[in-house]
Formats: C-alpha cells, structure tokens, sequence
C-alpha cells in the first residue's frame, strides 16, 4: 500500500452534510442547481442486491435493538450488504418502526448524529426519517441542505413536512420547478428576499402549461402566502395569483389532493373571495373566481373543512359579485393584459380564438354555481366544463349528500365526461344491477386504477353499492364501501335532467355529440364502409372542431373482417361553421351515408406497413409532402 492509500485509509470519510454544504457554496448565488446534486460517494455493499422480504428482514435485523451510535448501524449495514437503492424501503421501515417511549430519546439523538455525521446513503436516510418523526426546528437546516441531494430528496421534503412546511417547499421547487420561468421565483425563496419573492410571484406565468398542482401548492407554501396576502393587503395582483394557485391546486386533471393538502387553503380562499370586489374586472380574473365558485359548488373545494354556512356564503359573495354588469362584460373586449401569455405576433388568429372561446365559456357557464336546487336531495348531478385556457376537462360531477364522490374518493384523475355517462344511459337504474366506472386514472387504470360502482332498481328505490377501487391488478376494496339509496323517482328526474341538459356545452361539442348518437342510432352509417366509430368529441387543441374517429378493417360490415388485429384508425375533423349545431350534424350523417369517409378522412392510427397495404398515405408522408 503506498503512502498516499494509508493516508486515504486512515482518514474518516467526509459526511454527506459537509459536502451539501460544500457543493452549495460552490453553486452560482449560493443557489442549489435544477434536480440539486449527486451524492458524491456510493455505498460499497456487498454486490448483491437484496429483495423482497431479504431486504426488509436485513433491515429490521440492523435496526433491533436499534443502534446507540452511527458507527454500529454503519457496520450493521454492510455486513448485511444495505445499499444506496434500498433507500425506498428503508424510508418505509423506519417510519415504521416501534419506538417505545424509553426509546424515543435515544432514538431522537441517534437521528441527529446520522445527519451530521452521516457518510452513506442508507445511514443517512434512516436519520432523516427517525428526525421526520421526532425531530424539532434545530433540526430544519440539516435536512434542508441533506435534501439536495437527489438520491436524499424524497425522505428530506417528508422529514420538513412535517417540521417546517415552507422549508419543505423550497427544497422540493428548487428541485422540481423545471421550467426556466419558475426559476427566478425559486433564486427568490431560497435567499429568503421576500420582496423578490412578492414580485416574482406575480409575474410568472401560472399557466396550467407551467404549474401543475403539486408545484402550486408547493409555491403557495414556499411563499407563505397568508402572510404575503396579510402584509400588502391592496395588492391586487398578489390576490390574483393567490386565487390562480387555488384553481391550480384542485385541478382534478392533476391531483386535487393538493388542495385538501394545502393547511392554508380555506383561509386563502376567505382571503381571496372577500377581497375580490377589488380585482379589476378581466377576463384572466372573471376566469378565475368562476373557476372556484365551480369548485366551491360540486368540486375539490367543497371538501374543505370550514364552520357550518362558510362555503354557502362564500358561494353568495361569488355569485352577487359575477352579476354585476362589470363582471358580464368581461372578455367582451379581451386584451392583451387579460391574458398571461400574449401572442407572438400582432393579429394572431389563435390568441384571438383562444381569448374568444374563454369568453363565450364565462358568459355560458358564470351562473351555474349559483343555480343550485333549494332542495339539492341526496342526489345530484353537475356537469362542469373547465376553464378553457386551462384545457380543462368536462366532468360528470356525481353529488351524494352535497359531498362529490369522486373527488372525495379517487384521487387520480377526474370524473368521466357525460358522453360517457349520461349520454350512454350508464347512470340509469335498472331491477338487473350494472357496474359503472365513474372515473378513470388520467394515464389509464392499468396503470393508477378506476373507481366503480354499482347501480340496481330495488322497488321504489335506486341502490349504489359495491363501491370499488382498481390500482392497476389485482382490484382493491373501495375507500367507501357504504351502500346508498336513493327515492326511485327522484333519482329517474335527476338523471333525466341531466342527461338533457347541454347548458354547459358549446358548438363543436354539441355537434360531436349529436353525431355520437346518430351513429348509435344507425350503426350502419359507418358499417357500410366496413368502419365502425370510435372516440367523437370536439377536438383538444381545437375546441372549435368536432372529431370523429373510426376504425377500418377490409370485410368488417360481413361480419368476417381480414386482418381484424390490424386495422387502421381514422380521423376526420369538422370545423364549426357557425350554423346551428343541429344542422352541422345532420350534414356530417348525411355526408357518411352517401360518401366513403376513407375518402376525406386521414389515417390517425395503426402501422405505416398497413397503411401502404391498402393504399392510404401515412401522416408523416402527407406533411413531408406538405413541406
């Protein structure tokens, strides 16, 4: 061994926390970088990874009795071969694990010297977790500057959730907020400059582009908020972008459990709605308090915890507020300050559709919160399109005892929409009793899962019962298991009423839809063609366009198609043309009766190899010729 090897053996290996604290000061402004740093040295272990039940009977074993010194779990761990990629499960052990109360002093000291004096990953992650449940304010810096490590960042944002929520929040933005526009926000909060942080927070643009829900909680903490709203109480466009990070926040597209999340919410929003008759009446602004009086009425919002009577009267200050006549001319004549991002170049025709679509929404959908049934009953249907500017989804909103169940009950995505629903019958009761699938996870339910229930007639009664959950396979119970009925006749008027209300739809949707059940009524429309339909709706970048989408196969309308495991999918757009929507659907039928949609529809979907096969252009070969 040379001299220099004795020298690096006989010196103690640097802890993690002096080397955050190292690559901190070497950071530009002192400012952790996007995603933070890399833990600069691994754990060794012994190269075979341990699994399953392994892993986590080898760390009940290094952790009982649990160590009085770091020293002792450090030795533990490699000789049990703990490594850095067990940091997941030893997050979950150690939150786990029984600390009687003669425990809980050692237990508390053993955290702390993990976390200063910690040289590996999985040492260091149980003292991070131990200091979670037992740690105080002197403990906050440590993990905040642990946090910055990626391979520590998940368990260091639990430890300060529970500690110091702000602190939490700057960790996680400093790590997360990907976009270069959050970046100025994020340099602001971590140097604590809070007239920074105020004009920062303003400016940025709060598109739902740019912040989804958990970074909008996550801002909202980090900016302490409530203070920020207390200390400049006339700044109306801080209370703007307070009510934009609510709307942000119970998005069900995201996860609107950052709402419920968020301990501040409820005074936010007394905040907000009882300052709102200051905010100059925009359309960005109308847009917004609309969005919360919606949610307030059948959304996320209505799950708050508040007094008995608060939401009811923050819904009454909403609605009196968007009848003034300053409040319906809004978006009348859009601006360019209306809006968060202004279009690239004068006379943009998108900007300008864009602004008029959110308009028409505003003025289409500002009553509804306030329309509410004096005698709501026990059951109640909502369907509520969202903002457009926020490509909102449009929800079947199911309300039992005022409370929405889906938002309540699944997280992961929000309520289907009522092509769905209401305009396939699923809602209806029958004596046979049917499964409906009320919501699906936004990336599939292969994947996160679906909620379903099930609907029967019993006599003078509609029974919803069975409730459950699907996180991917196999099924899980429901969170609420409850079996609910419903007066038979009641329920039949709700569902009808709904089912024939399109007060919330706009042209291209209602065209979409009538065409859907032109083709449920007359399979034969496409059938003919050897197609069958597939998804109709208006279209997502251009909601002024109805789509219907079908699938082909050579021999389907004989009932024996070829290649049935191939076909191709086709997509055919049709622009409003500002005629009734009535008109413009019984146009598109009858173009389908007379005219072999193959012909003025493009192929959206299959293989290219298909495509060739029976003579139709691939997407790709029809733009380069474009081009």
């Amino acid at each position: 061994m040379s001299a220099q090897e004795e020298r690096d053996a006989l010196t103690p290996p640097t802890a993690l926390y002096d080397h955050a604290l190292r690559l901190l000061r070497e950071s530009p402004g002192e400012v952790p970088p996007l995603r933070g740093y890399l833990v600069p040295q691994k754990t060794t272990g012994t190269g075979h990874a341990l699994l399953g039940k392994s892993a986590q009977s080898a760390l009940r074993e290094a952790l009982t009795p649990l160590p009085g010194d770091p020293a002792t779990l450090h030795r533990r761990f490699e000789r049990l071969g703990i490594e850095d990629r067990d940091r997941h499960l030893i997050k979950s052990t150690v939150a786990e694990l029984p600390l009687p109360a003669d425990q809980v002093d050692r237990a508390r000291a053993l955290g702390r010297r993990l976390v200063r004096t910690g040289t590996t990953v999985p040492a260091v992650t149980v003292g991070i977790v131990l200091l979670g449940r037992l740690g105080g304010p002197e403990d906050i810096p440590y993990l905040r500057a642990l946090g910055l490590f990626r391979e520590l960042t998940a368990p260091a944002v639990a430890a300060l959730d529970t500690l110091d929520r702000q602190a939490a929040a700057v960790v996680w933005l400093a790590l997360h907020a990907r976009r270069d526009e959050l970046r100025p926000l994020v340099h602001a909060l971590w140097t604590g400059d809070r007239q920074a942080v105020r004009t920062e927070l303003v400016v940025f643009p709060a598109s739902a582009r740019l912040v989804d829900s958990t970074t909008a909680r996550r801002i909202a903490e980090a900016s302490r908020l409530p203070d920020l709203l207390g200390h400049h109480p006339h700044d109306v466009g801080l209370l703007a972008r307070a009510g934009r990070l609510l709307v942000r926040m119970g998005c069900s597209r995201d996860d609107p459990t950052d709402l419920l999340g968020y301990r501040d919410a409820v005074r936010v929003y007394d905040t907000v709605v009882g300052r709102a008759a200051a905010l100059p009446p925009t359309l960005d602004n109308a847009a917004m308090l609309l969005s919360l009086a919606l949610d307030l009425s059948s959304g996320t919002g209505m799950l708050l915890d508040r007094p008995p009577g608060r939401r009811a009267a923050l819904l009454e200050t909403l609605g009196r507020l968007l009848a003034e006549s300053r409040w319906t001319r809004a978006g009348a004549t859009a601006n360019d300050a209306d809006h968060p991002d202004p279009p690239d170049q004068p006379g943009d025709t998108t900007y300008d559709a864009d602004q008029r679509r959110r308009a028409e929404w505003f003025h289409r959908t500002r009553r509804q919160p306030s329309q509410q049934p004096a005698a709501p009953g026990r059951f109640r249907i909502e369907v509520v399109a969202g903002d457009p500017e926020d490509r909102g989804p449009v929800e079947t909103r199911v309300l039992i005892d005022g409370r929405p169940v889906v938002a309540a009950a699944f997280c992961r995505g929000p309520a289907h929409a009522p092509e769905y629903l209401l305009d396939d019958h699923r809602l209806r009761a029958a004596a046979e009793p049917h499964e409906v699938q009320l919501a699906e996870a936004h990336c599939t339910e292969g994947c996160c899962g679906a909620i379903y229930v099930t609907i029967r007639r019993d006599a003078d009664q509609v029974v919803w019962e069975n409730w459950r959950q699907t996180v991917g396979t196999p099924a899980e119970p429901a969170l609420e298991p409850t079996a609910y009925r419903f007066d038979a006749s009641a329920y039949d008027a709700e569902v009808a009423r709904a089912e024939t209300d399109g007060s919330w739809s706009w042209r291209a949707r209602t065209v979409a839809r009538l065409i859907r059940g032109g083709l449920a009524e007359r399979p034969d429309l496409l059938n003919r063609w050897d197609a069958e339909p597939g998804w109709v709706s208006s279209g997502f970048e251009d909601p002024d366009t109805a789509v219907v989408n079908f699938r082909y196969a050579p021999g389907l309308a004989s009932g024996d198609p070829e290649r049935d495991d191939s076909p191709l999918h086709f997509r055919w757009d049709i622009p409003d043309d500002g005629t009734p929507p009535e008109s413009q659907a019984a146009a598109a039928l009858h173009r389908l009766a007379e005219e072999d949609p193959k012909r003025y529809a493009r192929v959206c979907g299959g293989s290219r190899e298909r495509a060739a096969e029976l003579g139709f252009p691939w997407p790709d070969d029809v733009d380069r010729r474009r081009r």
